[in-house]
């Protein structure tokens, strides 16, 4: 698998205080968590809804568990979420539909080059909005691991719990090889890009009680 540079930053600029987020607010009353909400275009009119929930508050300069939930059409063979605003020296969450319901990967690359299994990165998939249906598959789940981790400089970064952040996409429309497992080998990505989520706008002061609420998912 290889991921385009030409469309995403450096993980040195994932941290953008000043600029106007590209992210929404969203309240999913399914899961009670409110999201930043980016819709990643990968065809033209067709995109993929990535969110974001973060606990609030955060302890200064403390990492912290973030929430995500990925609704993608049901073409989509599978999609990443690159927690660095770039496909390198970042969390790698990549996610596909497994029959009726959806598998998460953790991945990690350190060049331009198909990404190694992650295992600092460490998903609880919710039974609670994870779902497929006949136009869509969602997954909600939380991750251990994706706020905190080395980046391009060699040295550790946390994202901001209160700063507008930038993350990247991307999607392929081919199916990994062993849809059941979570570390199948995938072909490269159809499209890629980056864009900036604002995480202050997804602050979740019941974010503990809410993730215990929506429960793990047995699939």
């Amino acid at each position: 698998m290889r991921w385009s540079i030409g469309v995403v930053w450096a993980a040195a600029l994932m941290s953008i205080p000043t600029e106007a987020a590209d992210s929404s607010t969203y309240f999913d009353a399914e899961t009670g968590f409110t999201f930043a909400q980016f819709n990643g275009l990968f065809q033209i009119g067709k995109g993929i809804l990535y969110r974001v929930a973060v606990p609030s508050p955060v302890p200064a300069n403390a990492s912290y568990d973030v929430v995500f939930q990925i609704v993608a059409p049901i073409a989509v063979g599978w999609t990443g979420l690159a927690w660095g605003g770039g496909m390198v020296r970042s969390p790698l969450t990549v996610t596909w539909q497994n029959g009726q319901t959806v598998t998460i990967g953790s991945r990690y690359a350190t060049g331009h080059s198909m990404p190694s299994v992650y295992p600092n990165a460490v998903y609880t998939k919710f039974k609670t909005g994870t779902k497929v249906n006949s136009t869509h598959w969602q997954v909600t789940a939380k991750c251990s691991g994706c706020s905190t981790f080395i980046g391009s400089t060699n040295s550790q970064v946390t994202l901001p719990p209160k700063g507008v952040n930038r993350l990247a996409f991307a999607e392929s429309n081919s199916k990994p090889a062993t849809p059941s497992s979570s570390t199948s080998t995938f072909n490269v990505h159809d499209v890629t890009n980056s864009f900036t989520a604002d995480f202050a706008s997804a602050g979740n002061t019941e974010f503990a009680a809410l993730v215990a609420k929506n429960g793990e998912a047995t699939n």
